[in-house]
C-alpha cells in the first residue's frame, strides 16, 4: 500500500480488526520513511458493477461516491456513523448479489432513498430533491404531501 503522505512503496501493517460487522477489515499502517500513520479498509468485492446513467453513459461502480451523496444528504445530521455504514454496505452488498454486473443509477437512487428514509427523514427529502430533480417549491410540497399519505 502506497503512503499518502510520500508516496513510498513500503508501509507496514501494525494493527488489523474486522470492521463494519466483519464486512471489512480495518488496517492501521505506518510508514517506515517518513513516520506517517493511516489507516486502510479491505473490502470482498464480488463484482466489478458498472452503473448506467440516465444518458446511457456507463461508468463503473464507485462506493465512495456513494458514501459521499449520502453524507452530503446527512450533513449536519447527528445521524450514528456506524448506522450510515451498515445501510451504504447493505446497499452494496444488495447490488453485488444481484447477478447483475450492470445497475441503474436509478435502482441505486431508490435503494438510497429507502434506506434514507429509515434513517432520517430529512437527509430522505434533500436526497430526493436531487434524485428527483425537484425546480421548483412545489415539487418539495408534492414530495412532503406524498411523504405524510405513506405515513
Amino acid at each position: 500500500m502506497r503512503c499518502p503522505y510520500c508516496q513510498s512503496e513500503d508501509t507496514q501493517v501494525k494493527d488489523s480488526r474486522p470492521a463494519e460487522d466483519g464486512a471489512a477489515i480495518r488496517r492501521r499502517r505506518v510508514c517506515p520513511d517518513c513516520g506517517g500513520r493511516f489507516t486502510t479498509f479491505e473490502r470482498v468485492q464480488l463484482r466489478d458493477l458498472v452503473v448506467t446513467k440516465k444518458s446511457g453513459r456507463r461508468t463503473p461502480f464507485d462506493r465512495d461516491k456513494l458514501d459521499r451523496s449520502v453524507q452530503t444528504a446527512l450533513r449536519k445530521r447527528q445521524i450514528d456513523p456506524q448506522r450510515v455504514e451498515r445501510m451504504i454496505s447493505g446497499i452494496v452488498r444488495q447490488l453485488e448479489s444481484s447477478g447483475e454486473s450492470e445497475v441503474s443509477s436509478s435502482t441505486i437512487g431508490r435503494l438510497v432513498m429507502e434506506g434514507l428514509k429509515n434513517i432520517d427523514e430529512v437527509a430522505y427529502v434533500r436526497f430526493a430533491s436531487v434524485y428527483q430533480d425537484f425546480q421548483k417549491a412545489e415539487d418539495f410540497e408534492g414530495f412532503l404531501r406524498e411523504m405524510d399519505r405513506q405515513d
